[in-house]
């Protein structure tokens, strides 16, 4: 049974006047202990990130850098075919933007994980996990990878001496090899049964599959997206039944 988990949520998704799902960065930040960041690629601009950086000191909330896909219009839930150097570039990229501006703020990086199609691709695609992490083993060697366990990431960054932090993604659906359902569009879900499943997770390591079967799942940090609809309802129920639980909620 887990007595200590981090709970993170992607934050800073605007994008200069917009705002993304409810737009409700300032509610969520006080009730998570990690904060995946998006540096301005599927969302996020400088202002946005400095902001959210603050916010996020504020509550002393760890942050992360979330590189996505270059791709605004798409929310970065697109796939784009590049060449593995090119997307290594485009993460680096971003790590460097929110790196500086986390050093403006006095603040350290607390950790790394790609974001929505860009994430996934990584979890399959063997050249581009091995690439990127030994990239971050030269540039960010300090940084945890946040992925998804047994994915090519999480091989290919063990296999460069990364540490890495396993997720549970309380508002996502598991197939029976204990993987993510890829969605582009997530409909509202029920607050009170998205926190049933991460209490099963956390007390007995298993999550119901779309098929009925239980499976078994390993992980240090629960992620509620900040886009799903209701996210704050969410992450409000997620951290109330952590908390009656007696389940500690920190960064790793």
């Amino acid at each position: 049974m887990t007595t200590k988990i981090d709970l993170n949520a992607d934050m800073g998704e605007g994008f200069g006047a917009w705002s993304i799902g409810d737009g409700v960065d300032a509610d969520i930040m006080p009730l998570i202990s990690s904060a995946n960041i998006a540096a301005g690629f599927h969302a996020g601009d400088p202002t946005t990130m400095q902001q959210t950086l603050r916010l996020a000191a504020r509550h002393g909330v760890g942050v992360g850098v979330h590189p996505g896909f270059g791709d605004l219009v798409g929310f970065g839930r697109r796939a784009i075919a590049a060449p593995a150097e090119e997307l290594v570039c485009d993460a680096l990229y971003q790590l460097g933007a929110l790196r500086e501006l986390a050093h403006l703020e006095g603040l350290h990086m607390h950790h790394f994980k790609l974001h929505g199609a860009l994430f996934m691709h990584a979890a399959k695609d063997a050249d581009f996990a091995q690439q990127l992490s030994a990239a971050l083993a030269k540039v960010a060697p300090e940084l945890p990878v946040y992925c998804l366990a047994g994915s090519a990431l999480d091989q290919a960054a063990k296999s460069e001496g990364l540490h890495r932090v396993h997720e549970f993604y309380a508002d996502r659906d598991y197939n029976d090899e204990g993987s993510i359902v890829f969605v582009r569009k997530v409909q509202r879900l029920d607050p009170q049964q998205v926190a049933k499943k991460v209490l099963r997770a956390c007390q007995q390591g298993t999550v119901e599959s779309v098929s009925g079967k239980s499976v078994a799942v390993s992980f240090q940090s629960i992620c509620v997206h900040s886009d799903t609809p209701g996210a704050l309802a969410l992450v409000k129920a997620v951290r109330s039944a952590l908390d009656n639980a007696g389940i500690e909620v920190a960064a790793p």
